[in-house]
């Protein structure tokens, strides 16, 4: 039987690529970095960091030096899972924020410790082929000479600038003109030119303990920051396997919390309980099903995700079959629920892929969070740092609680799909909640109704937003919209250029080679040879 249809039945801006080596990211400029370095003898992971490093580039208003990584990689026998997150810093407790209503979005007070270059490090030396500096070719280039601004990224930038210009070094960094670039307008960037060759040369020490660590607490202590050099010092990664479950014959493999990646597990889990392969796969009762299990996934994570040292329920519980047949029973076909958290027993963002000739394929995401995260970038080197202190809350007892060095809930997940211990696809789905989200679309698809990674990817999308608040792409049938409706869904239809649907790129593996995938959501690029 053949793995999927080849039918591309929703409109689409791309066709997949077939070869024997791909890189598929949101920029043709940072996938085309990736295949150079694979191009040079190197391997996926090689390919998939100069990509990242080259996205914090060319890419600004999703990911940057400032961010934070998640990496899953298939190294040709066996899965391996990076947490490259960082923690909150020491000064950090409850009391900091007493006065506020919830977690600042911007400015100092949201940003942790990044963790991104901490990955370049970890996966170079544990697996890459090439030199470390080797991989930060393309984007010191780009960043030096400058490059031309694509149209999807000029619109995120311009949609963001008026907020944040006033957070320090912003303007000084991203509004040369005193304004967003435009779509085909060059941009330089020659401070951030300099940072990457420091860490290059380097391999992060300058970034972590050394004189950019410096300027980083400088910066802070200058414009109210807690966050230290001794904070940054302490940062450190987790090698951290995979979670995952079964979903008719297939598993999807996520990293364990503190990411949100087992909310698509857990949908998936309750799905497994209808026959959704009977059911037409854009009809209101598929849709109703869907939105309903993941609201039921996003209860249980909400209230029990956060540092894997502070949950109080146990991964393996929340994905117990026998409590997802239960979670599942509460689900009506006739009707939209408030969604609740269950009793389990007790026991802005880039993503990229790469996959070499060897067999090894990486499934990676980097993300400031908040498009381009804290606003906050660090003088005269062009870091841009994350927000993801966002993802804490102020709920006491609450297990992620804010608190001195402690992982936040965080959004960002890499995907990896496998059969029979054997690997089948690396994807993600890049953009907040949309996320886990993504993941169980992207897999009922193409599990359920034999759809290919492209069209699985260009098809319309829907977005839990809240409580009733459904959000929808174009391309959804009136009647099944008003459907929807009847049934107590707030079903709201997004603009044609909304980018609030996630961005994904897919890698699937055939016999003799690999389909790449990048879908018509943002101005990326599946390439090969």
């Amino acid at each position: 039987m053949k793995p999927f249809s080849w039918d591309f039945p929703y409109p689409s801006q791309r066709m997949p690529v077939l070869a024997k080596n791909v890189v598929a990211t949101s920029q043709p400029l940072a996938a085309q970095a990736g295949l150079s370095m694979l191009m040079k003898g190197g391997n996926a992971v090689d390919a998939a960091l100069a990509a990242a490093i080259t996205l914090t580039v060319v890419e600004p208003t999703s990911n940057g030096i400032g961010a934070d990584a998640f990496c899953i990689l298939w190294d040709g026998r066996q899965l391996h899972g990076l947490n490259a997150s960082g923690r909150s810093p020491a000064a950090w407790t409850p009391d900091r924020f007493k006065d506020r209503s919830g977690m600042p979005r911007r400015g100092w007070d949201s940003v942790t410790v990044p963790g991104a270059v901490s990955a370049w490090v970890d996966l170079s030396e544990k697996f890459g082929k090439l030199p470390f500096a080797d991989l930060f070719e393309p984007a010191i280039r780009y960043a030096t000479d400058g490059y031309m601004v694509s149209p999807t990224i000029s619109r995120l930038w311009a949609a963001q600038v008026q907020e944040l210009k006033s957070q320090p070094g912003f303007a000084e960094a991203f509004m040369p003109r005193g304004r967003a670039p435009e779509a085909g307008e060059k941009f330089l960037a020659p401070a951030h030119a300099r940072t990457l060759q420091r860490i290059a040369e380097t391999r992060g020490e300058a970034f972590y303990r050394g004189d950019l660590a410096e300027r980083i607490a400088a910066w802070a202590t200058q414009h109210g920051g807690a966050l230290t050099a001794e904070d940054l010092a302490q940062h450190r990664n987790d090698w951290v396997g995979t979670i995952g479950i079964d979903y008719r014959g297939y598993t999807l493999h996520e990293i364990p919390p503190n990411g949100q990646g087992i909310a698509a597990l857990i949908a998936l889990g309750i799905l497994e309980g209808f026959d959704m392969g009977a059911i037409p796969v854009d009809s209101a009762d598929s849709l109703h099903l869907q939105i309903e299990a993941m609201k039921l996934a996003f209860a249980d994570a909400y209230e029990y995700v956060s540092d894997p040292a502070t949950m109080r329920v146990k991964s393996a519980a929340l994905l117990d079959k026998a409590y997802l047949r239960e979670r599942a029973k509460s689900i009506s076909m006739e009707k939209a629920a408030s969604p609740r958290h269950g009793t389990p027993a007790q026991g802005g963002t880039v993503y990229l892929t790469a996959a070499d000739a060897s067999g090894m394929m990486v499934s990676y995401i980097q993300s400031n969070y908040s498009g381009f995260g804290s606003g906050v970038v660090v003088g005269g080197t062009g870091i841009s740092l994350q927000n993801r202190g966002l993802g804490f809350v102020l709920e006491p007892g609450h297990a992620n609680v804010v608190a001195p060095r402690k992982r936040p809930f965080h959004t960002i997940i890499p995907g990896f799909v496998t059969k029979d211990g054997r690997p089948v696809m690396s994807f993600g789905v890049m953009g907040g909640s949309m996320q886990a989200q993504g993941h169980a679309q992207v897999m009922l698809r193409m599990v359920d109704h034999r759809q290919n990674p492209q069209a699985a990817a260009d098809a319309p999308r829907w977005r839990v937003e809240s409580e009733f608040d459904v959000n929808i792409e174009q391309g959804v049938p009136t009647a099944v919209l008003d459907d929807l409706g009847a049934r107590g869904h707030r079903m709201i239809q997004a603009d044609r250029w909304s980018t609030d649907f996630g961005r994904a790129q897919l890698i699937y593996k055939m016999v003799d080679g690999y389909l790449g995938a990048s879908e018509r959501r943002t101005d990326g690029q599946a390439v090969g040879f």
